[in-house]
């Protein structure tokens, strides 16, 4: 087991949401990678969109989207935001 699938088993429940929101970077940076891939490359979205995905995970859907954004896994202008960062699986692409 890596340390990406090791800290994503501590974070995230078996109900696939997130316990809690890490403090420490390195770890926060895993579980938004892991939030990032809900998010299709190449489509845009709404923000009442991006809520509905990131409360699936967490109820502090707000700070979860400020993290993507601040960390530039998800890009916001004008009220439209979209994925810009993460792993990519090059068999999805």
């Amino acid at each position: 087991m890596d340390d990406a699938e090791r800290i994503g088993r501590r974070f995230f429940g078996d109900d696939g949401r997130l316990a809690v929101i890490p403090r420490r970077r390195a770890k926060l940076l895993v579980v938004l990678d892991r939030l990032a891939q809900e998010f299709d490359l190449g489509r845009t979205y709404a923000e009442k969109e991006v809520v509905a995905v990131l409360t699936r995970f967490h109820d502090d859907h707000a700070a979860l989207r400020r993290h993507l954004v601040d960390e530039a896994f998800l890009t916001r202008e004008d009220g439209v935001y979209w994925r810009s960062g993460g792993t990519v699986d090059l068999g999805d692409v």
